[in-house]
């Protein structure tokens, strides 16, 4: 059994809706997700928008290889209308990133393990830290709590509140 921590994000469309539906989706075709974070919402990292995304980190435990589950996850942004056909930073409606694989330290085109960029980017730390603070990262050797105090991110991340409908 493996040990995976992801995170699912978006900013098109019903944002909580499609984090529901990849929750929902990964706890089907992954494994158990046996943690999960608070909803984050946070300022697009690399690139302009208007709309915030909604960013969620899920501990999940899965007997999937890392590459099977790489694709599944992969089928599912598909499947929740992620347009996949163009790279790059952009707005989605679901983005599934693989953090940790374990504490496993690979190279897999297309899938690199840990994430290269998180130890940069608050909207994973923030809340990754919230239920793993005390993981080390395998390069690093630094937990996430301190790597955490050490991101020099300046864009904002918040804890998302949903907003009351009116009658």
């Amino acid at each position: 059994m493996h040990t995976v921590y992801l995170i699912i994000g978006g900013n098109i469309g019903n944002r909580e809706d499609y984090l529901s539906q990849a929750r929902r989706l990964i706890s089907q075709q992954v494994g158990e997700i046996v943690s999960s974070s608070d909803i984050f919402e946070s300022e697009p990292w690399g690139f302009d928008h208007h709309v915030a995304f909604l960013n969620q980190v899920l501990e999940v435990r899965t007997t999937l290889s890392a590459l099977c589950m790489f694709d599944i996850c992969q089928e599912i942004e598909k499947s929740l209308g992620r347009d996949m056909l163009t790279s790059g930073y952009r707005p989605r409606t679901i983005d599934i990133d693989v953090l940790f694989f374990d504490d496993c330290i690979f190279t897999l085109p297309p899938l690199i393990v840990p994430h290269k960029l998180m130890h940069k980017r608050m909207f994973v730390l923030e809340p990754l830290a919230q239920i793993a603070p005390h993981f080390t990262h395998p390069i690093f050797g630094l937990s996430i709590a301190d790597l955490r105090e050490a991101c020099t991110d300046p864009l904002k991340v918040w804890r998302f509140e949903k907003v009351a409908e009116q009658v």
